[in-house]
């Protein structure tokens, strides 16, 4: 593929800069040719993101119309400089190799990564920097997956000679033979003179002599530290060596102070039964050595269970807190403390061989031997980044997305069903729920039998109902945790302005929360219910643009996305059959004082809001128009004014009328048996109260209103009235000449932003009915077409252990936001029974209680993840903030940082759940 250069866009002698539209189609060509052919050992460039979309937005490749609920100042000219700063800190390596990034940054938020060539043309065009290269890596060779190395792993180098330090970056792709020349150039030395040793937390651990390994294989962390030493005579260096397939294995002088075995199971050198496989057999003294555990703090033995920290490895708060939430799970722990090894699938293509069941049930182990010591989960991170390659790397990470794929990848590796059978889809076919849930769960666990599915796995029922012909489809699908909605995320706040349509009222402002999501049936519901409508009455939801009625939201399924803040509602009280009458439009125009014949001047502008009534009769005469008029404007009359008596204006069978009302010639009227039909057409106007016109959709014509039938354009007629000092007079048009628009952000917004909610509400909030989005339309297959469904979730069966996920975060391509509303949930007697459709343990109320949480602190940029986690036989509660393990009360755990929450149901099948306390023997068989 051949790229275009600037020549092809622009002379060789100009000097000019490109236009947008040139700057666009350049950086399209570089980037699709570098995406074409990238290859390992290729440069990208790190973009501040902030200014990466000021710049999308100066050469149109977005626009803030893509994003209805947020707006940002439309770019008009070019951005300025390229501006790195933000994404560097302070520190730097060597001072040659270039700035540190900020350990926090996530792609796609804090910045984008650009290929060498566009990276060149953005500084040939805009200057700046500072500049941020990283290398691609080939990630998996056999599907040609590439990575960037973001954050290439930081190593403290210690010489053993003089306790010196020095930092070292480098790839944590590369080879340790990378490694070697590194250390061997900036120390002066020579290769065959030196040993490395993984040396984290100034403890030895294992020599570094495959020089083949990667230095993510051999397990070094970020900021760890490596110890150099110089080669000695082998009875000077304290350890013998013998050749081991390549590796060089230590052979420990001391005897050794602790072996693994699992509980009940046979004991082996790697604590599996020999069947599992030759990758695991490694002395687990040498594994202990490398996650830097021991079973003993300060020499003095510790009968407490469970409260071990975890190191932090480099931004991994957000793994710790998961795992110590489910190490705490009272089911999984007594499940890897006794043998599990026979139920490791070692066949299964969607997991990891069984390699992330046995290191996460190694770690767990460890974390419940005796002792407070911390323990760094190197091991287990190296196999969870293998399961999940997205995490490997020291970026920070979503604790609620990292245990979403831990879960998943528990159970692919310890999924009871070797061979999966295939199973067909079927349809409820008109069968009883019962019947379909109970066949649906049997085919998934036909397929899926874990200990994740037997303690986790709840049933949702989906129903799924088509706007058009009213199809109904019903499903049933497991779910693994609950992504509950905050309230404030969901809703938002509406104003719309209620006019009577018989002339009963002064209009009024309602201000409703609604689903953000919604539509217009929910915004008509939540008007009705607090206008309190009689049942004779309904609304009329209606878009008011420049004093006219833009259109009318008569569609129940409309979306309220569309609506935007600046908009301005109004919506009309009429009768329930209103689709049945005649209905008449009321447009305002100023009265030219100057102008002999007012009904042929169409260029004044229009005043006020329009006004909305109902007529029975399809062909009303004049007197019926001007009936409809007075009547309707009946609340907006003057109490001192000297204008026609309202209460003249009676109401027949066939609607509003002027029979009997007369204007004389003091301003006053008075009644009479008298019909506009009994005088001609001139003395009929001078008895009218005020002149109306029929006019269009935009007030921009006018023609004479007929004394004896008027048809209008369909079901509507609309008329023009104008407005004279006389009719200013009579009547206040305040009342409808300045209506509030949707939504005014201020004081009010921001104070409901931070409102306190309920746990029940957010549960609320995710099982109620919603449309679909217009990229998520289902096809219905009684039109053959697809559709936006309205969209129902009940939850049909709940499970031993209930995840339930609070969603604080929320992104989009412009910008990202994070809530800190204090949700208010329960401890203890967390009653289900509202919310389960079907209880699938009999009779029993489902009735959960907490036993762990998550918590995010801070922003997005900058967060912490640590963790509360209740040890269930002593009953007391501990807050794992990483390495540091501190006791907390009960009633300090509910805080607006909670984020991923971990109930028990009581009562439940575990001895755990059901409040047995562990067997204390067979943790301490751990320690000896």
């Amino acid at each position: 593929m051949t790229i275009p250069s600037a020549e092809g866009f622009l002379q060789a002698s100009s000097c000019l800069p490109c236009t947008a539209e040139e700057e666009r189609e350049v950086v399209a060509a570089l980037t699709r040719e570098a995406e074409e052919n990238v290859k390992d050992g290729d440069l990208r460039y790190l973009v501040s993101q902030s200014w990466w979309m000021e710049w999308q937005l100066y050469v149109g490749l977005v626009s803030y119309e893509e994003n209805d609920s947020e707006q940002l100042p439309q770019a008009t000219n070019r951005p300025g400089e390229i501006d790195n700063s933000k994404l560097v800190s302070a520190e730097t390596i060597n001072d040659s190799e270039g700035p540190v990034l900020q350990r926090t940054l996530r792609e796609g938020q804090d910045y984008t990564l650009v290929p060498q060539e566009v990276w060149q043309k953005l500084c040939e065009w805009y200057k700046g920097g500072p500049e941020i290269p990283r290398k691609v890596i080939l990630e998996d060779p056999t599907h040609k997956a590439y990575i960037v190395d973001v954050y290439p792993l930081c190593l403290i180098l210690i010489d053993g000679r003089d306790n010196s330090e020095r930092l070292i970056r480098i790839s944590r792709k590369a080879r340790i033979q990378e490694l070697y020349s590194m250390v061997c150039l900036l120390m002066s030395v020579e290769q065959p003179e030196i040993f490395i040793w993984d040396y984290y937390r100034k403890s030895k651990g294992k020599m570094l002599t495959n020089l083949n390994e990667t230095i993510e294989e051999a397990q070094l962390t970020m900021d760890q530290e490596i110890l150099l030493e110089m080669k000695l005579d082998e009875n000077s260096t304290g350890f013998s060596t013998r050749s081991t397939s390549n590796e060089l294995a230590l052979i420990p002088l001391a005897p050794s102070t602790s072996s693994l075995s699992i509980a009940g199971g046979p004991t082996s050198s790697n604590g599996f039964s020999s069947g599992i496989g030759s990758s695991f057999s490694r002395d687990n003294r040498r594994r202990d050595a490398e996650d830097g555990y021991s079973s003993f703090s300060n020499g003095i033995k510790d009968d407490t269970h469970g409260l071990s920290g975890l190191h932090n490895l480099g931004n991994t708060c957000f793994m710790n807190s998961a795992i110590q939430s489910l190490v705490h799970t009272p089911p999984l722990v007594e499940y890897f403390l006794e043998d599990y090894s026979r139920e490791i699938n070692t066949e299964n293509p969607l997991g990891l061989q069984g390699e992330l069941a046995i290191a996460f049930g190694e770690l767990l182990r460890k974390l419940w031997s005796s002792g407070r010591t911390s323990v760094a989960p190197r091991l287990f991170k190296s196999k969870l980044s293998r399961f999940a390659p997205q995490f490997s790397g020291y970026n920070q990470h979503d604790s609620q997305e990292l245990l979403a794929f831990l879960l998943d990848g528990l159970h692919e590796d310890l999924n009871r069903v070797k061979k999966k059978p295939y199973i067909e889809a079927k349809d409820a076919d008109g069968r009883p729920d019962d019947e379909f849930a109970e066949e649906c769960w049997k085919y998934h666990k036909a397929r899926n039998d874990s200990i994740i599915v037997d303690k986790f796995q709840g049933q949702y029922k989906s129903t799924l109902v088509c706007p058009v012909c009213n199809k109904i489809s019903v499903t049933f699908d497991p779910f693994m945790y609950l992504s509950l909605p905050l309230p404030s995320t969901i809703t938002r706040m509406i104003t719309v302005t209620v006019f009577s349509g018989t002339g009963d009222a002064l209009p009024m402002p309602y201000t409703v929360t609604v689903q953000k999501n919604g539509n217009c049936r929910d915004l008509t519901k939540a008007l009705t219910d607090v206008c309190c409508l009689e049942s004779s009455e309904t609304l009329l939801l209606a878009e008011v643009y420049e004093r006219r009625i833009y259109r009318y939201l008569t569609n129940p399924i409309e979306g309220l996305s569309h609506i935007k803040d600046e908009d301005i509602l109004v919506a009309y009280r009429l009768p329930v059959d209103h689709e049945n009458l005649f209905r008449v439009e009321i447009l305002h125009q100023r009265a030219d004082r100057f102008d002999v014949e007012p009904q042929f001047n169409i260029h004044r502008k229009l005043i006020g809001c329009p006004l909305v009534t109902c007529i029975s009769n399809f062909s009303p005469a004049k007197s019926d128009i001007y009936g409809a008029v007075s009547a309707v404007l009946v609340p907006f009359v003057r109490t001192n004014a000297h204008g026609p008596d309202v209460s003249t204006v009676k109401l027949n069978g066939n609607g509003p009328s002027l029979d009997g009302i007369v204007l004389t010639d003091n301003g006053t009227t008075c009644e009479q048996d008298l019909s506009t039909s009994d005088v001609d057409d001139n003395a009929a106007d001078e008895l009218l109260p005020f002149q109306l016109s029929l006019t269009d959709d935009k007030g921009s014509t006018r023609s004479a209103i007929s004394m004896d039938s008027n048809r209008g354009s369909g079901m509507v007629l609309r008329v023009l009235m104008d407005w004279s000092d006389k009719e200013h007079g009579i009547y206040k048009i305040d009342y409808m000449d300045q209506l509030p628009e949707v939504f005014r952000p201020g004081f009010m917004s921001k104070k409901t932003r931070q409102e306190a909610v309920n746990l029940f509400s957010c549960l609320d909030a995710f099982l109620k009915e919603e449309p679909l989005g217009p990229d998520d339309m289902w096809y219905c297959p009684g039109c053959k077409e697809h559709r936006q469904a309205s969209k129902k979730l009940d939850l049909w069966r709940l499970p031993e252990i209930l995840v339930v996920h609070l969603k604080r975060f929320s992104y989009s391509r412009y910008m990202k936001n994070k809530l800190d509303t204090f949700v208010n949930f329960p401890i203890h007697d967390l009653n289900m029974s509202n919310y389960v459709k079907q209880m699938s343990r009999g009779d029993q109320h489902p009735m959960y209680e907490l036993y762990a949480v998550i918590n995010h602190y801070g922003g997005l940029g900058g967060g912490h993840y640590s963790a509360y986690a209740k040890l269930v036989e002593e009953d007391n509660w501990y807050h794992f903030d990483d390495s540091h393990v501190s006791s907390v009360n009960e009633d300090e755990i509910r805080t607006s940082a909670a984020y991923v929450l971990f109930y028990r149901c009581v009562g439940g099948s575990s001895a755990l759940a059901n409040g047995v306390p562990f067997d204390i023997e067979m943790v301490d068989s751990l320690e000896t």
